[in-house]
């Protein structure tokens, strides 16, 4: 199964683990697996609409989705999913 790299962040949902595996042929059914195992993950990575949060950045080995197929873009259990949230913030 991918592995998925869990941020600091976000580890709190998942019982403080680093990473997961999640099992799926793309990289939407990869994050579905992982939030079906880690429910508490599911209002952080995706919208009321179901869709991925613009913010959240999903890295396919070390390559940014938005460039592939996005979510529809092919995982094999050899590949690394990283979850990258945005952060922003500052003083405007």
């Amino acid at each position: 199964m991918p592995t998925v790299l869990i941020p600091t962040p976000l580890r709190p949902h998942c019982g403080g683990q680093s990473s997961a595996e999640a099992a799926g042929a793309t990289v939407g059914e990869v994050l579905e697996s992982l939030t079906a195992q880690h429910p508490g993950l599911r209002q952080h990575l995706f919208n009321e609409q179901g869709k991925l949060r613009s913010f959240v950045n999903i890295y396919l080995n070390d390559d940014d989705i938005r460039y592939l197929d996005k979510e529809a873009s092919a995982v094999t259990a050899a590949d690394t999913l990283t979850i990258v949230p945005s952060i922003a913030g500052g003083r405007a």
